[in-house]
């Protein structure tokens, strides 16, 4: 299985607890929405898709955060994850997590999807 990275960012999108950056995945056939954002100084990538309902998450496009920027947030039923791990930590999304992906900065400041394929 061969493992390739895909560009989604600059990391100087990516500013802490502000805007994500939203980008597909290729899953089988289909073309899944995902995002990315900066929390405590490093990158995060999830499927945006609500654990509770699968609703994206963002209001408007990258605004995944919460007024204070500590927690993401899905816009339709206030589920709230945390933006390390994707775990949920209040709201109807009760024991679940976000879907995380394999995501890193790299030294010449792009951030990438680490994807495997055939």
């Amino acid at each position: 299985m061969a493992v390739r990275e895909r560009v989604i960012a600059a990391g100087a999108e990516l500013v802490e607890g502000g805007q994500g950056v939203r980008f597909t995945i290729e899953s089988g056939a289909r073309m899944l929405p995902a995002f990315a954002i900066r929390y405590r100084g490093r990158v995060h990538a999830y499927l945006n898709v609500c654990a509770h309902q699968e609703l994206e998450l963002d209001w408007l496009p990258g605004a995944f955060f919460d007024a204070e920027g500590a927690q993401l947030v899905c816009a339709t039923h206030g589920a709230l994850y945390a933006p390390d791990t994707g775990q949920c930590v209040g709201g109807p999304c009760s024991g679940r997590a976000l879907v995380k992906l394999p995501v890193r900065e790299r030294v010449d400041g792009a951030v990438v999807i680490v994807e495997s394929g055939d």
